[in-house]
Parts: structure tokens; C-alpha cells; sequence
């Protein structure tokens, strides 16, 4: 048969259609559609959603669903939210079989379909569900500021079509701070938790399992800016509630986070009570092979070394690894390679860096071909550079740090302090190597971002601008070196005091550079080999920190 004007002759499809005669019985007809009639659109969706629930080929119901979508395209008067629809699934097939990228585009198509501004609230609730649906898809993808982007413009329209306090908007309100917390803007995060918080006491009972909820991530948010007593204050309430309504697990969980706050506050015996009250409630409900078990083993490793007990810690750390190594069944590749990394970072503390790097290594392998994990296998590749260079091996730790700068970048994370601080040790990893100028990109650009997040006087952004005095001078910038050294001279005499370590060795650096600038405007430039050399003989005699500041 001839294609018409409609569409391609594969874009027609046959199938049995029922209807119904005068006397009522249902009597097979057969029918060949094409995709400009009205009913092939609603036919080819109900096949591609069939196909999905039947678990049938995936690219099979991928087929029906981009032809339900041609279909609504040509129809598109009779077929808007259709197609909108149709788009949507589209893009959900896409994603189950790991192509995200090309749902990208698919999804932002099906944003604009929508007549958002008519007020009808099936075509807010189309457009929410797209921006939504768009924002895990950049999520999956690493694409936090996008994925962020797509959420917040789903909110607004949520809102716009239910109000400010509807208990639906307090849920994506949490959804998008959860994704704040993630990208590390606490303070956006924050803001939204409080907001969910609002709506839930106002449309909720006291203590409910939804208030505890928002409080443990506002606990989460709290601890992230070095708020510990108010976090320690949202982990009670949330406890509290949490015990009003039964559920013993998550008071064990909520136990355990409040022994991460008692132990960042220094308060090692109520650490130590509260990771116990969880690993016992753990232990006795999810069996002591459990992953959440090797959680509280990794904390109790860690507060055993802060303290000087390192024979316990390293005990602990031999736990916890042997449940890693033989995880019970539903044990995701995450919970491992999160409990990996946090035991490799005390293998580190203890000067074991092979046995760390080994640690990282396998936290890295396990996450390679897991969706969404670009920020998180960051992580662990700057961790992977902080120990090469701790032992010399500074050309691995250099690219270690590029390896995860480049993946962050790309995830939309270049705004972040975390950034800002791998670029400086991206940064003198480069000075080892006597890549100067680009040694004198990396601490610029640090010093842009730390500015902004941290602000001028943060230890962080001081000793970039350490670095970059140093640099300068190897350069030949002097009156630039010397800029920076007043500047951050002024900012340590009023912090720490003119007594202080610090300022006396700044203080003499400038002297320094004084000095010699005063001799000769247009000096040669100091070797970097030299600048190095001088700073490590400096460290022994003094036992100050190193010239360039990590």
C-alpha cells in the first residue's frame, strides 16, 4: 500500500479494534490507522505503555511512543496536552535504557507545549510534571545548576496554579532544597526547608512523620554551615516524632545522626552513646551484615581516631570492611562506595595512603557505570589527588585534580567552595611540577570563587591568597605580590592577632619582597626551583606552614 499524504507507510500500523452493534456484543473490526487520525495517537501510547508494563522490548515501546508523538504533532490542535504527554514518555523510555542526553531535548520540547497562561490546570500540572520530569533527567546527568533550574520553574508554576501553602508545593519545595544540598548552596536550601517546614505545621498534625522529615534535612543543612546546636535541636524534634509514631528504625538513624553532631561538637562520650543506642536497634532489625551497620562502625572509627585510640579505630574500619566486601542482597553500589571512601579517608589520617588509594580505587570502579554518580566519583578522584601529592607522586595528583575539576565543571558545580578549593590544590600540584602559568590560573580562579562563597577572610580564601603572592613573585609580579601580602597582613593582624604564626610569617615574606623591590623595580624574576627550595628549608627552621597554603 502507498503512503498518503498523512505520513510514511511504516508510521501506519494494523490492529483489531472492537465496537459495539446495536444489540450491544463486542464484535472484532479490523482497522489500519494512520498517524494523522485521531485515534492513532491514543492507540500507539496505550501500545508503548503496554510494551513498558508487559516488559517487553524497551526500544519496541520507545518506537510506539515517538510515533504516538508524531501522531499528536499532526493533531496538534485536538492534541496538545496529547502530546505533551506522549513527549513525556518519550523521554522516560529514553532514560530507562540510559540515553539521557537524548532526552533532554525531547523534555524541553515538551515544556513549551503547554499554554501555561490560560489558567487551566491540566496544562500547569503538564508543564510542573515537564520541568520535574527535566530536572532529574540533568540530575541523572550531573547537571546540578540545570537540574536546579528546572525544578524552581516547575515550583513557581506549581504554585502559581495552587497557591503558596498547598501541602503539594511543600513537597517540591523539599525536593529542590534536597537538590540544593547536593550542589552545596546551603543557604538557598535552607530557605526552602523552612518553607516546607510552614506548610507542614500548618496543614499537619504536631509531631508528624513529615515535620521529622523536613527536620532531619534541615539538620543536614545546619551541620553543612557549622550550626550544630541548632542541628543537634532539629535531630531531637525529629527524634521525638519519629518515636511518637512508631518508627523504632528511624529513630536508630536519627540516633546515629546526632552522634555525627555530638562528635563534630567535640563531645565524644555522647557520640559514642548515640552511635551505640543506633548500631544496637540496627543490629537487632537489619542483621549485623546490614550496610547501615558498617555506617556506624566507619563513625565509630573515626571518632576512636580522633580521639587516639587507634587500635579500636582501625578494628572498627576491619568491620566495616568485611561487611562491604560481602554485601547482603539489596545493597546498592552507592552505600558501598560511600562507606569506601569515609574509611579510606582514615587510612589516609593514619598514614596508610596505599591502602587508601586502594580504597578509592575500588570506591571508583564500583560507581563507573552508575547513572548520576559524575559528582560523586569526583569527589573521590580529588581525594585520589590529595594523596598523590602527599607522596610526592605530583604529576598523578595533578591529573587526578583535572580529572575532576573537568567532571565538575561540566555538572555545573564551578560556583561551589569545594570548587574553588581543589582548584588551589590543583593549583600546587602545578608548582611541583614548575607549571607556573598555569599554576597562576588555577589559584586566580580559586581565588574568584572562595571570594564570593567564602568571603575575603575565610582561612580558604587567605591562603590562595598566600599562593598567589608566591607565585607572583616567581613571576616577576612584585608589586602584585606585594598587594596581596598587605592586604592579607591587614586581614591576619585583625583575625589572629600580630603574635600570631601566621602574620610573623607573612610579615617577613613582605619584608622581603620590600626589600629586594626597593633595590631594583625591575629585578629578575626569582626561579620557581628556588622559591620552592626556600620555602621547604624555611619550614624546617621555623616550623611554620609551607610557603604555598593548602
Amino acid at each position: 500500500m502507498e503512503s498518503d499524504q498523512n505520513g510514511k507507510e511504516e508510521d501506519w500500523i494494523d490492529f483489531q479494534l472492537p465496537y459495539e452493534d446495536e444489540e450491544g456484543p463486542t464484535v472484532p473490526n479490523h482497522r489500519r490507522i494512520g498517524p494523522g487520525q485521531p485515534r492513532s495517537g491514543p492507540f500507539l501510547l496505550k501500545l508503548a505503555r503496554d510494551t513498558i508494563a508487559s516488559g517487553e522490548s524497551a526500544s519496541k515501546a520507545l518506537e510506539y511512543a515517538i510515533r504516538a508523538s508524531r501522531s499528536f504533532e499532526r493533531c496538534a490542535e485536538e492534541g496538545g496536552l496529547e502530546l505533551a504527554m506522549s513527549l513525556h514518555v518519550v523521554a522516560a523510555i529514553y532514560c530507562s535504557l540510559g540515553r539521557f542526553e537524548e532526552a533532554v531535548p525531547v523534555l524541553e520540547r515538551a515544556i513549551k507545549v503547554p499554554d501555561v497562561g490560560s489558567g487551566a490546570p491540566d496544562h500547569a500540572l503538564a508543564a510542573f510534571s515537564g520541568y520535574m520530569q527535566l530536572g532529574d533527567t540533568h540530575s541523572m546527568l550531573a547537571h546540578l545548576d540545570r537540574s536546579i533550574a528546572s525544578y524552581d520553574a516547575g515550583l513557581q508554576i506549581q504554585i502559581q496554579a495552587l497557591g503558596d501553602s498547598d501541602p503539594r508545593v511543600a513537597e517540591t519545595c523539599r525536593y529542590l532544597a534536597e537538590a540544593n544540598v547536593q550542589a552545596m548552596q546551603f543557604d538557598e536550601a535552607e530557605v526552602l526547608c523552612n518553607k516546607t517546614l510552614e506548610i507542614h505545621r500548618e496543614h499537619s498534625a504536631p509531631a508528624s512523620l513529615e515535620e521529622a522529615a523536613d527536620r532531619r534535612l534541615m539538620a543536614i543543612i545546619c551541620e553543612a554551615k557549622g550550626d550544630y546546636e541548632s542541628a543537634l535541636e532539629h535531630l531531637v524534634l525529629a527524634s521525638m516524632a519519629m518515636i511518637a509514631n512508631g518508627q523504632d528504625g528511624e529513630v536508630a538513624a536519627i540516633d546515629v545522626s546526632i552522634g555525627d553532631v555530638y562528635l563534630s561538637l567535640c563531645r565524644f562520650d555522647e557520640a559514642v552513646f548515640s552511635y551505640q543506642k543506633g548500631l544496637t536497634v540496627f543490629k537487632s532489625t537489619r542483621g549485623d551484615n546490614h550496610p547501615s551497620v558498617a555506617s556506624v562502625y566507619v563513625r565509630l572509627a573515626d571518632l576512636y581516631y580522633k580521639t587516639g585510640k587507634f587500635r579500636e579505630s582501625k578494628s572498627y574500619c576491619e568491620n566495616a570492611l568485611r561487611i562491604y566486601a560481602k554485601p547482603v542482597p539489596g545493597t546498592t553500589v552507592e552505600e558501598i562506595a560511600s562507606g569506601l571512601t569515609e574509611i579510606s579517608a582514615i587510612y589516609e589520617a593514619v598514614n596508610e595512603p596505599d591502602e587508601a588509594l586502594k580504597l578509592l580505587q575500588k570506591a571508583m570502579k564500583l560507581l563507573e557505570d552508575v547513572p548520576g554518580q559524575r559528582s560523586a566519583i569526583a569527589g573521590i578522584e580529588a581525594q585520589m589527588g590529595v594523596i598523590f601529592y602527599m607522596v610526592g607522586r605530583y604529576g598523578e595528583s595533578r591529573s587526578s585534580f583535572e580529572s575532576a575539576i573537568e567532571k565538575l565543571r561540566a555538572s555545573g558545580e564551578r560556583k561551589s567552595a569545594f570548587f574553588g578549593v581543589m582548584l588551589n590544590q590543583m593549583g600546587l600540584a602545578c608548582v611541583q611540577l614548575y607549571k607556573i602559568d598555569e599554576a597562576a590560573e588555577l589559584f586566580e580562579e580559586a581565588r574568584g570563587i572562595l571570594e564570593q562563597e567564602c568571603g575575603p577572610c575565610h582561612p580558604d580564601t587567605l591562603g590562595v591568597y598566600s599562593n598567589l603572592a608566591a607565585i607572583y613573585d616567581a613571576m616577576g609580579r612584585v608589586e602584585d605580590a606585594i598587594e596581596i601580602l598587605e592586604s592579607i597582613l591587614k586581614v591576619r593582624e585583625e583575625k589572629l592577632g600580630t603574635a600570631n604564626p601566621d602574620v610573623d610569617d607573612e610579615k617577613k615574606r613582605l619584608a622581603e619582597l620590600l626589600k629586594e623591590a626597593g633595590r631594583s623595580r625591575n629585578r629578575k624574576a626569582k626561579s620557581l626551583l628556588h622559591l620552592i627550595d626556600s620555602n621547604s628549608q624555611r619550614m624546617k627552621k621555623e616550623g611554620t606552614r609551607r610557603w604555598f597554603k593548602s
